[in-house]
């Protein structure tokens, strides 16, 4: 037989544990080291990957991740342009739409998906 204080706290724990699965930032996490990592890194002065690291990318210039070599397309879209959120969620929905021959190629067309990773950027800083 099951205590009242024993089921208290089972469905205070499970209750606990849904809102860590619901946390936006938290599966933005998830999604960003499942898709990106691979290519960049997030942690502050960590080197660059394949890709830049996007520690602080949010408010950083386009293309000025300093000794990451970018791409001739990348260069050329990144004129006066400055990583926000709308803009990243414009990169994230079509890299090629928003810098043209640009090496990287990624396309997520889940909103809320690219939403999550855009939350867990924005902790980056």
């Amino acid at each position: 037989m099951i205590r009242i204080t024993n089921l208290i706290a089972i469905l205070a724990l499970a209750s606990t544990t849904g809102h860590a699965q619901q946390d936006p930032v938290a599966i933005g996490k998830k999604l960003t080291t499942n898709n990106c990592a691979v290519c960049h890194t997030f942690g502050k002065g960590e080197p660059n990957g394949q890709g830049p690291n996007l520690f602080g990318i949010i408010g950083k210039p386009m293309a000025s991740e300093p000794g990451f070599k970018y791409s001739a397309g990348m260069k050329a879209a990144a004129s006066g342009k400055v990583w926000d959120e709308k803009l990243l969620d414009a990169w994230l929905t079509d890299t090629q739409s928003v810098a043209p021959g640009n090496a990287m190629t990624y396309f997520e067309g889940d909103e809320a998906r690219r939403q999550k990773i855009i939350a867990y950027l924005r902790t980056l800083h």
